[in-house]
């Protein structure tokens, strides 16, 4: 299957395949999808906006590139990756290493103006993984992010595009190394239709991370542990929907690590932030969500060992082929596929584990 290599020229124009059950896979379009959900359905997306994530830096003169893994704190401290020599147009597993780092070393970030990040910690088994401090803080910093940074992007796309190309239209925190792009389709337009035909659509704040990093043994660890907020209304729609058996349709992987992450952090789900380091697989027991809407991920894919706990491979294996004969596109930019209800999800099970 072929990458979409730039934007569509709207938003919600993207296909979409339709995994229901055991029914016939349904070639379809993003615009079906009110038509495709029951009133009362609850779909959750992720508004967290993608950050400014990918920065210029030099370490003792050699030229590198700093790639936010999400929020900082108050301090100006961040969990960072850093790459060796290259662009956006060399593949993420053709960069060079980094330099190694250790902790009190400075990395110089940005274009001339820099301003100076301090190594505060290195990772013991991926020295490209750092965490820094900026001298900056507060809104300087966040000027200065938003000054020289640009979005992560990777080598097949057409062009450099500009950040807002990667934010959904809900995008509010910036929070996200790199753009939730399930949701990026879903227009004004579209959560219209869905509203007036009694479908739920809740938000919660998950801070997606990197999906490459180049270094092989630290990519097997993805994904790092991420920060989430999932608000009070979130908890109240998904106990009402499980109370009348509806569905609770992710829209993109990272919302089924915030929801089920909080089930396992706090033994339940529940309103607040916490961190997570939850990983989706083919044996994972999901308890609160049992749908997802999500991009086109083929065998040998993170993503695709991912939505294993959706669907059997046999199935994702069918979506991918057929979605392939029918020049659908996969990335952030591509083409969609919804997949409803799998046949191992118990809603009575979710009702036991949803509130205490």
């Amino acid at each position: 299957m072929s990458p979409a290599t730039s934007p569509p020229l709207r938003r919600d124009s993207l296909r979409m395949l339709v995994a229901s059950g055991g029914q016939p896979l349904q070639l379809s379009a993003l615009a079906e999808l009110p038509q495709l959900l029951d009133p009362g359905d609850v779909l959750v997306v992720n508004d967290a906006a993608t950050l400014p994530a990918s920065l210029p830096a030099q370490v003792a003169g050699q030229t590198c590139e700093l790639r936010l893994l999400g929020p900082g704190d108050a301090s100006g401290r961040f969990i960072c990756v850093l790459f060796g020599a290259g662009s956006w147009r060399v593949p993420t597993e053709h960069r060079g290493s980094p330099p190694r780092l250790h902790v009190g070393d400075t990395i110089d970030v940005g274009h001339p103006p820099q301003q100076p990040a301090e190594v505060v910690a290195v990772d013991p088994d991926s020295p490209r993984l750092v965490e820094v401090r900026f001298a900056l803080h507060g809104p300087a910093l966040w000027e200065f992010l938003y000054t020289h940074g640009r979005a992560i992007q990777y080598a097949y796309l057409a062009r450099r595009f500009d950040l807002d190309a990667f934010q959904t239209i809900y995008a509010r925190r910036p929070w996200a190394a790199e753009m939730p792009s399930a949701g990026r389709g879903l227009s004004w337009a579209l959560l219209e239709q869905l509203a007036t035909r009694g479908i739920h659509v809740v938000r919660l704040t998950h801070a997606a991370g990197l999906s490459s990093t180049g270094d092989p043994d630290l990519d097997a660890r993805l994904p790092l542990p991420e920060r989430f907020e999932i608000p009070q209304p979130v908890v109240d729609a998904i106990v009402r929907a499980r109370a009348n058996d509806n569905r609770v349709i992710a829209v993109g992987t990272t919302v089924v690590r915030a929801l089920e992450g909080s089930v396992r952090l706090f033994g339940e789900l529940r309103a607040g932030t916490g961190t997570t380091d939850f990983r989706l697989s083919p044996t994972t027991d999901l308890r609160v969500v049992d749908s997802i809407l999500t991009g086109m991920h083929g065998e040998g894919e993170s993503h695709f060992e991912l939505l294993g706990a959706f669907a059997p491979s046999s199935q994702l294996r069918a979506i991918w082929d057929l979605a392939a004969a029918h020049n659908y596109r996969c990335h952030e930019f591509g083409d969609l596929s919804l997949i409803l209800r799998s046949n191992h999800i118990h809603p009575q099970t979710h009702k036991q584990t949803l509130r205490k």
